[in-house]
């Protein structure tokens, strides 16, 4: 089954960082947010992808292209243009690089890529978001559903931290980061029928969020993957700073590779 991933995406919230690089390409631990995605994915043995690309996108290029030698152990030799490799490590990886246009919209996106996934069942997610999806079971779970898609739903910390207050104005309470307000949001990694390519109609325009997935779910055809567990986007630059502080104290929960 392959993974589409949607790399194409401004970022403007991160703008310091995707000033000169997209945002799945933003760090985290030294390694693109990107590649910590495909980490996920792999760990159950997902390893053919397709990634989406638009605003700089020439970059995601060169960094796959140029993987496996950054990865490896080199002696180059200057004066005969060679190079020896001695070590090396490889992902077990099949990645297409698709242009889907700088400005195209996530459903236009979607779209661009029906001729590569073809008639099969496929995942999909953003590339910003990190988590410690059980994969095998969210495929599991869409497959035995049989609807066109499945969407692992979230609930999201909250923004603020959170009082318990008793009545005469006694603190008994706090919670730094508490659940929001009890709503399931969507967190993208989606398991999806080919048959979602006919809801969308309105070619590099159409937001996959807003008339595809509101159609496909009122027509029943949408059902939700709920996870209990970690879950994180990169939206801002706070985001960036408190996932690669987890990563560098060994407590990061998305990595289970």
């Amino acid at each position: 089954m392959k993974v589409v991933i949607l790399a194409g995406g401004l970022g403007t919230r991160l703008s310091e960082e995707t000033g000169i690089k997209p945002k799945p390409m933003v760090e985290i631990g030294g390694m693109p947010i990107l590649w910590h995605i495909m980490k996920i994915y792999s760990a159950y043995g997902y390893n053919d992808f397709i990634i989406c690309l638009g605003y700089k996108g020439y970059i995601v290029k060169e960094y796959f292209t140029n993987y496996f030698l950054h990865k490896s152990d080199l002696t180059i030799d200057l004066k005969s243009n060679s190079f020896e490799i001695h070590k090396s490590e490889a992902e077990s990886w099949k990645i297409t690089l698709v242009n889907t246009g700088d400005d195209s919209m996530t459903g236009g996106r979607i779209k661009r890529i029906q001729k590569y996934v073809k008639d099969e069942t496929f995942m999909l997610t953003y590339g910003d978001g990190v988590g410690d999806i059980n994969i095998k079971s969210l495929v599991d779970y869409h497959l035995n559903h049989g609807k066109l898609v499945t969407v692992t739903s979230i609930q999201p910390l909250g923004r603020f931290g959170a009082l318990a207050v008793s009545g005469d104005n006694e603190v008994f309470s706090f919670l730094e980061k508490p659940k929001g307000d009890g709503s399931w949001i969507n967190g993208g990694y989606m398991v999806c029928q080919p048959g979602i390519f006919n809801f969308i109609n309105n070619g590099d325009d159409t937001i996959w969020e807003r008339e595809p997935m509101q159609n496909i779910a009122s027509s029943g055809e949408m059902y939700a993957y709920k996870h209990h567990g970690f879950w994180r986007p990169m939206d801002t630059l706070k985001d960036k700073h408190e996932l690669n502080e987890m990563w560098n104290k060994g407590n990061s929960p998305w990595k289970i590779w």
